[in-house]
């Protein structure tokens, strides 16, 4: 179950993610692995920032969602070289 719950959890974060970044859709798939990686990355960057949203549904869409939104940022950043 926990499988199923980061797919669709990565893959609304992913999605939300590449609505919120001009040119940042990629496919599903792509948004999918998006998103769960920026779950990560938003964890990790809360951790560091000591914020805490709480937990269940929401926080982790939320957390997913900016966390896809950093990677974006930054590959659109890398991609312009």
């Amino acid at each position: 179950m926990g499988l199923l719950y980061s797919l669709l959890i990565g893959g609304i974060a992913g999605f939300l993610a590449g609505k919120l970044m001009k040119g940042g859709g990629f496919g599903i798939l792509i948004n999918i692995i998006l998103g769960i990686i920026g779950g990560f990355v938003g964890s990790w960057l809360f951790g560091l920032a000591e914020i805490s949203i709480g937990s269940g549904i929401v926080s982790d869409l939320v957390t997913g969602v900016i966390g896809a939104v950093v990677i974006l940022f930054v590959a659109g950043l890398l991609n312009k070289k």
